[in-house]
């Protein structure tokens, strides 16, 4: 397929420079259905990157905008606050008895705002607020959001640099294997913890993400976070893991820390909660932490009835039983047997993930970009991440066909030849 990259004039004259994502993907889309998305000129692409993973069940899923279209042809309610909806109570009720209830997590459900750095912040707020203390500590690589709370618990030197200001009371810890299983976990963190002299301030909270997406697919082992809840326990620290990106089904289970066996103090949910891409976003907290005063944190959007809708319909259709699990651990199996095939012809790479989010490194680290080039070309949509975009970022939709997965395996696989 040759493509032929658009005029794109009203973008380049209109739209500020800050625009990322359509550099890498020069062509004006236009409609989009399961793991495909068309561009104006008839061109097909395969999906593999899934709205950064707020698309996890595919691009105008059927069953989803039927349950849309009908609430609003009825009239019901679009934007409501935080005033009580019929829309919002059968969210809240399927989000119990699919979710809460199965896995007996106690959770209050709280609606900061759309979008995940919006929980984040709620969830920063909220640590601070019960523990009465301001340090937050959070993990090298690790990426929350780009509001200035998020920002400084976020790794990334560039995305910290665009703050203008200084970013204060976050301090980092390594991540699991950052060492490379040279130094004991923690080790450095409960030396500070107990070093009256070490210069770290009490944390409220420690936030953590279970796999780091934007940080490089850096994946916790289950005994790693359950060892950092148990720290966590020990010291009085909140532990916040923000399941932004791979929550909603996205490593397996519904939340990514099920596998750890572990029940976090405060979870954020965003991304895939609407099921429709929708923005929406939830901060979950065990009752105890819910010290909130009426109106003490709010926002205009954060009753997008359109979303409790869809999101109530995927919870409905997809989390009922424990299907969306098995096929996306399925799924994933296929990912592996090809990124190690992968791996096994093309010397200087490696690859990790769970479920369905895999990332590609490479050690010649411009290749990433390289790769996701190529594969653009060939008619498939892929991200890279990492500190110095050196993995490429598998994130397809849970509902993708094998057929589909395999298709976009093969693809990566002739980008990755074609590239070396």
């Amino acid at each position: 397929m040759t493509i032929t990259p658009p005029a794109l004039s009203v973008f380049e004259a209109l739209e500020s420079e800050v625009r990322s994502y359509c550099r890498g993907w020069p062509a004006v889309f236009d409609r989009a259905q399961g793991s495909h998305m068309y561009d104006e000129d008839g061109h097909t692409y395969l999906d593999f990157f899934a709205g950064a993973g707020s698309l996890n069940y595919g691009h105008n899923n059927p069953v989803l905008k039927r349950a849309l279209i009908d609430y609003i042809e009825r009239d019901g309610v679009t934007h409501g606050l935080d005033m009580s909806t019929t829309a919002k109570r059968a969210f809240l009720e399927s989000f119990q008895n699919n979710i809460l209830r199965p896995r007996d997590l106690p959770y209050k459900v709280m609606f900061p705002g759309p979008t995940g750095t919006n929980a984040v912040e709620a969830a920063l707020k909220l640590a601070r607020k019960v523990k009465g203390r301001e340090a937050i500590v959070s993990f090298t690589n690790a990426f929350h959001g780009m509001s200035l709370g998020s920002l400084a618990v976020t790794g990334n030197a560039f995305k910290r640099a665009g703050a203008g200001i200084p970013l204060v009371h976050g301090t980092p810890m390594p991540f699991d294997n950052y060492f490379d299983g040279t130094v004991p976990d923690f080790l450095w963190f409960e030396r500070l913890l107990e070093d009256q002299g070490s210069g770290l301030n009490q944390p409220a909270a420690v936030i953590v993400e279970t796999v780091q997406g934007e940080g490089g697919i850096n994946v916790a082992r289950p005994e790693w976070l359950r060892a950092l809840a148990e720290l966590c326990e020990r010291q009085d620290m909140l532990l916040i893991v923000d399941d932004i990106q791979m929550g909603c089904g996205r490593t397996g289970a519904f939340f990514s820390f099920e596998e750890a066996g572990i029940t976090p103090d405060i979870v954020t949910v965003s991304k895939s909660i609407s099921g429709y891409g929708l923005p929406m976003s939830l901060t979950l907290f065990k009752p105890e932490l819910d010290v909130w005063e009426p109106g003490e944190h709010n926002g205009t959007f954060r009753g997008n009835n359109p979303a409790f809708v869809t999101a109530a319909a995927t919870l409905d259709t997809y989390w009922a039983d424990g299907q969306m699990e098995k096929q996306t651990l399925a799924r994933g199996e296929q990912v592996e047997r090809a990124l190690r095939a992968i791996c096994e012809e093309q010397p200087g790479t490696r690859f990790r993930g769970r479920g369905l989010v895999w990332g590609l490194e490479f050690d010649d680290k411009p290749r990433a970009s390289a790769v996701c080039r190529r594969a653009f070309e060939l008619g498939l949509l892929l991200e890279t991440s990492g500190p110095e975009s050196e993995v490429v970022k598998l994130l397809p939709a849970l509902t993708i066909s094998p057929d589909d997965l395999d298709e976009g395996l093969r693809t990566l696989a002739r980008a990755v030849r074609e590239t070396a």
